[in-house]
This record gives C-alpha cells, sequence and structure tokens, in this order.
C-alpha cells in the first residue's frame, strides 16, 4: 500500500512540476493561435488578434 502512495505522490509533484509554456501555431506564414500547454496537454487556445494574444506575442517578440 505504501508503493502505491508513492507512486501517486511522485505523480502528483510531476504534474505541480510542469510549466505553462505558449506555442505558436503558423498557418500561411502568420501567427494563427497560440496554445497554452501544460505539459503535453493542451489547455487552451488564445486568438493572437485579442488583447491577452497580443501582449503574448510582445512579450515573446525578439529585440532588434
Amino acid at each position: 500500500m505504501e508503493e502505491r502512495q508513492d507512486l501517486n505522490e511522485t505523480a502528483h509533484t510531476q504534474e505541480q512540476e510542469e510549466e505553462i509554456t505558449y506555442h505558436a501555431v503558423e498557418k500561411d506564414g502568420e501567427i494563427a493561435a497560440i496554445w497554452v500547454m501544460k505539459g503535453r496537454k493542451h489547455l487552451r487556445t488564445i486568438d493572437p488578434k485579442s488583447e491577452e494574444g497580443r501582449r503574448i506575442l510582445q512579450a515573446y517578440r525578439p529585440s532588434p
């Protein structure tokens, strides 16, 4: 029983450690969507033309 609990605790710890990442999805050379991911799990999609999408793109845009 203790072994099973240890495995559950390990899995729970790994889930907490997975960070949120943003992925730009391109179509025809333009960013069509921004995917919000946690590990390999897709959480939601953000429209790059929305206020939130523009903020994210601005924050991750390389400076000249």
